[in-house]
């Protein structure tokens, strides 16, 4: 009986543990300025492709980008320029940070996404964001708020940068898993699948 007492008392300090977030991979750095810009960029190799070839991998991606359920109106391409093999994007989509019934807490995401081809490389930047929120039924008396004022290392995390600042922490984590994701998948986007017929041969060699 003491034992099932002592567990009862245990319980809301293991549940509140189990909630507790793992901030780490928010902190300092994780959102990157240059000049006073939020800037996300990364640049990786693809080897044996042309600049053509990766514009034209590069151009199906952003228009599969903007077929998803979460974009908005404002979602288009910008350009798409062939000859110095560049592209840009705009995108304003749902950011969604909870939804339950009777409860959708969500904001407007707004970026502009680029992207520069060359011969075995490709070049990603993602600048200009800004968040739509609280907005009513119709669209509007929402608030915005620029990424530079919201969710950089000066205004999302504490003095010591140990911890995130409530009210903008759930920006920056969705932010910084949001870019990753769209990073992520423009790598893979030159992954050639493995028929089916060679992944069973490979897995039976294996």
């Amino acid at each position: 009986m003491r034992k099932i007492l002592l567990l009862l008392l245990c319980m809301p300090l293991l549940a509140f543990a189990k909630e507790k977030k793992d901030d780490s991979k928010y902190l300092a750095g994780a959102v990157p300025e240059v000049n006073g810009q939020v800037l996300f960029q990364q640049t990786f190799a693809v080897k044996g492709q042309n600049k053509q070839q990766i514009y034209n991998v590069m151009r199906k991606f952003l228009h599969q980008m903007q077929k998803e359920e979460i974009q908005m109106q404002g979602t288009k391409m910008v350009m798409e320029d062939s000859v110095e093999y560049t592209l840009v994007g705009r995108f304003e989509e749902w950011m969604t940070f909870k939804k339950k019934p009777f409860v959708w807490d969500r904001t407007r995401f707004r970026y502009l996404l680029t992207i520069w081809c060359s011969d075995e490389k490709c070049h990603m930047e993602l600048t200009q964001i800004s968040y739509y929120y609280e907005e009513d039924m119709e669209g509007y008396n929402g608030r915005t708020y620029r990424a530079e004022e919201w969710i950089n290392d000066a205004n999302a995390l504490n003095k010591n940068k140990t911890k995130l600042l409530w009210g903008s922490a759930k920006f920056r984590r969705k932010t910084v898993d949001r870019v990753e994701y769209i990073f992520n998948q423009a790598r893979e986007a030159f992954e050639v699948p493995v028929p089916e017929k060679a992944r069973a041969t490979q897995l039976i060699e294996d």
